[in-house]
């Protein structure tokens, strides 16, 4: 399996934290159901400012399917995320290497 990990990075308004923090929990807490090809995902905090999405997708075509055509580019905002960011959501990817 050729796992992609997937980091979407948020820098937030201090003051917007928790807001912002339970609004992304809810938002995908039903991601599993709704993406088949989602192996696992998380949220990692760093408050005051910071906040990491992170999921694990089984291939490529899972994660076009999720993020489009420009996934390798372009992060998934949700509306109105953008007045808790102090900056654009930033989303980088990895491949696992084999520890063998």
């Amino acid at each position: 399996m050729s796992v992609i990990v997937r980091v979407s990075e948020a820098h937030v308004r201090p003051e917007r934290f928790e807001e912002f923090r339970d609004l992304i929990v809810a938002a995908v807490r039903d991601f599993p159901g709704r993406h088949p090809g989602l192996v696992d995902h998380e949220v990692l905090l760093a408050p005051p400012d910071s906040l990491l999405y992170v999921s694990r997708w089984r291939d490529e075509r899972d994660l076009v399917a999720y993020a489009g055509e420009r996934w390798r580019d372009e992060p998934v905002v949700l509306p109105g995320e953008e007045e808790y960011l102090v900056a654009p959501l930033r989303v980088r990817h990895f491949t696992l290497a084999t520890l063998d």
